[in-house]
């Protein structure tokens, strides 16, 4: 049975994680940090996305969010549809990326396998979403979000790490604003 896009209640707010196909660490380049970005300023301000928390990990996205439309997975498949057909644009413009070549080998193996796949399939098509039912399940999460760049060596305090929501938490929005959770969730 697959899991892709379950959303049980669609007014609800979610946990979500998701990841490149194998695990592929592409987001080591700002250029794909910026495209993921600004997707997520686009589906803020144009879709209905409410964004509590974030962090871009190098082969891994993390997640709060409430679709205010109601349709999460609608919302979701929008998102991963738009930033996997930009990433692979820039992943193919890209006149300095060394792994270029591995990147699209791997995509396009990933897509070959999946009759719903046009070409290149960049994300994995399996989520990790967990309503927020309660204030402490939302403090986890929080919590893991914010800890995933420690948890993984790349920094040594979460302030460190430019693609996470733990700065937001401590006044800077400069990179994502992210809403104010309040009674929402």
């Amino acid at each position: 049975m697959s899991r892709k896009y379950k959303f049980h209640k669609p007014e609800a707010a979610y946990f979500i994680s998701f990841a490149t196909v194998k695990w592929v660490k592409v987001f080591t380049d700002e250029v794909y940090f910026k495209i993921l970005a600004d997707s997520v300023t686009y589906c803020r301000k144009n879709k209905g996305m409410e964004l509590y928390a974030y962090c871009f990990m190098p082969d891994h996205v993390h997640m709060i969010f409430r679709s205010m439309n109601g349709d999460p997975s609608g919302l979701l498949r929008d998102f991963k549809g738009y930033t996997s057909k930009e990433l692979i644009k820039a992943i193919k413009n890209h006149e300095t990326e060394r792994r270029k070549n591995h990147f699209l080998k791997v995509f396009l193996s990933a897509g070959e396998k999946r009759s719903n796949v046009v070409k290149y399939q960049f994300w994995q098509q399996d989520n990790q979403q967990i309503e927020l039912f309660s204030p402490a399940i939302v403090q986890q999460k929080l919590n893991y979000i914010h800890m995933n760049p420690v948890a993984a060596g790349l920094v040594s305090d979460p302030l460190d790490w430019k693609y996470s929501s733990a700065r937001n938490y401590n006044g800077d929005q400069r990179v994502l604003e992210v809403d104010v959770m309040g009674s929402k969730i």
